[in-house]
């Protein structure tokens, strides 16, 4: 029998809202009893070659900072000073790794990548939340923007460092795209791995599972609810990165900034000033290009060129800093349109839209890293193209920019974040779980003089 659009709209969101079928639903609080990491004895991560048990009397950085259970350089600058976060929630917290043959993660003192960290709170909802790493940072990365928050909600969390870390993360794979291709896999092999940890502790396997990533992390969650949907019941995509082979991609507009930005900041150049409004950067966010030249801009282009179009600057790796136009191989003067090598690797892992688990996206309108008209605005038209906007919510943050950290080098004149990812979440985890549908998809209100913009947020 042949259904209306809205018949169909109807049965396709009661299709992916419906539970996984293959995990029998457990009670609503699952648990080992009351007693502090009861079934400790029982955590075993499968498949991982290393891994470090500890009961907590707290799983949160208030705690984790002194005993070392986190490190609080992966974490730094993510959030905005002044923002509130809960404590004292008390658990199991494994730190391990997964076979890898790359060594750029040298935290813990293993020298070893694929490293994750596993936290389970005493007090259980029944559910887990996974996240890889923004950026090229590490697994402790969500440790204050996420996992405090969700611990003391009940969720067990989850992270990898995504198989890869810092500024040398290109070298890790055998073709370009390689790197990246593989924190996908890192994502998937952690959340598998999790759930089985959960059923070890608490005797049942989780009965939602939930992806929520910034940046980096936002495109592992747009990965995952296109390619494993039956792994995951939703996800939050905070400012996700658009890795796509067509045009625009980072490739295309970070080398009109490192070409145009120099002659803008020192007359004021008007032309220089089009182009860079032309390749993607919102009219507005002027105040923050100087630091995003200073530092990201031309790390990033370096970096992620050397990935994905490696033999671009021959012999050298990862080019020249800040080299001027002009310079041979300087990544300023980078033609993307011209590098088939770079097109064939953004193919590898690129997004589609293909949604097949609902998704609320945030994404600030001045991100001057990802800015928000070369990302998250094409993003969201590529899911409808797939007619699979019923499952997605994408709410446009007026002022907001790619970390919340600068808000305290930039004070009201950047807005955080955060506080309204984690509303998304709220919001995404009540449309799962009881179908109540967020608010349509929107341009958020500016906050009234006066309120608290790094704790509270107008979504609703």
């Amino acid at each position: 029998m042949r259904c209306s659009a809205p018949a169909a709209v109807t049965a396709l969101l009661a299709l992916v809202l419906a539970p996984l079928s293959s995990v029998a639903a457990p009670p609503e609080v699952a648990s080992a009893g009351d007693r502090h990491c009861a079934r400790i004895g029982s955590v075993d991560v499968p498949r991982a070659p290393m891994q470090k048990v500890a009961c907590l009397d707290d799983l949160t950085t208030s705690s984790t900072v002194l005993t070392g259970h986190t490190d609080l350089s992966d974490w730094s600058g993510l959030h905005a000073p002044g923002t509130r976060n809960p404590s004292g929630v008390p658990g199991i917290q494994v730190d391990g790794y997964f076979p890898d043959s790359s060594t750029s993660n040298a935290r813990n003192g293993w020298n070893h990548d694929s490293q994750f960290v596993i936290r389970l709170p005493d007090d259980w909802n029944g559910r887990l939340v996974v996240s890889g790493a923004p950026g090229t940072r590490a697994q402790y990365a969500g440790d204050f923007i996420f996992s405090d928050w969700l611990l003391a909600r009940g969720f067990a969390y989850a992270s990898t460092d995504k198989g890869n870390t810092g500024t040398g993360f290109y070298r890790d794979g055998q073709a370009p795209g390689d790197a990246v291709a593989e924190w996908n896999h890192r994502v998937t092999q952690l959340t598998r791995a999790t759930r089985e940890v959960a059923r070890q502790r608490y005797g049942s396997l989780p009965r939602r599972t939930y992806a929520f990533g910034i940046s980096n992390g936002g495109y592992l969650v747009r990965w995952q609810l296109e390619n494993h949907p039956r792994l995951f019941d939703g996800g939050v995509d905070w400012e996700g990165t658009l890795y796509q082979a067509r045009e625009p991609n980072l490739l295309t507009y970070l080398p009109v900034a490192l070409r145009r930005y120099p002659a803008y900041a020192a007359t004021g150049d008007r032309a220089a000033h089009r182009a860079m409004i032309r390749a993607g950067f919102q009219r507005g966010s002027e105040f923050t290009w100087e630091y995003h030249y200073g530092v990201y801009w031309d790390l990033t282009q370096r970096l992620y060129r050397e990935e994905l179009d490696p033999s671009y600057d021959g012999a050298l790796e990862a080019g020249v800093p800040f080299c001027q136009s002009g310079t041979p191989r300087c990544d300023a003067d980078y033609d993307y349109s011209s590098r088939p090598r770079a097109h064939a690797a953004l193919r590898k892992v690129a997004l589609t839209g293909d949604l097949h688990r609902p998704m609320l996206t945030l994404h600030g309108t001045l991100d001057a890293l990802l800015p928000i008209r070369t990302d998250s605005d094409i993003y969201s038209r590529m899911i409808r193209r797939h007619d699979r906007g019923p499952l997605h919510r994408y709410y446009r943050v007026p002022d907001g920019t790619h970390v919340d950290g600068l808000h305290g080098e930039y004070g009201d004149r950047v807005r955080p974040l955060l506080p309204c990812a984690r509303r998304a979440f709220l919001r995404m985890t009540a449309w799962v779980e009881r179908d109540r549908r967020p608010p349509a998809s929107a341009t958020l209100t500016r906050p009234p003089d006066g309120a608290d913009t790094v704790n509270h947020c107008s979504l609703h």
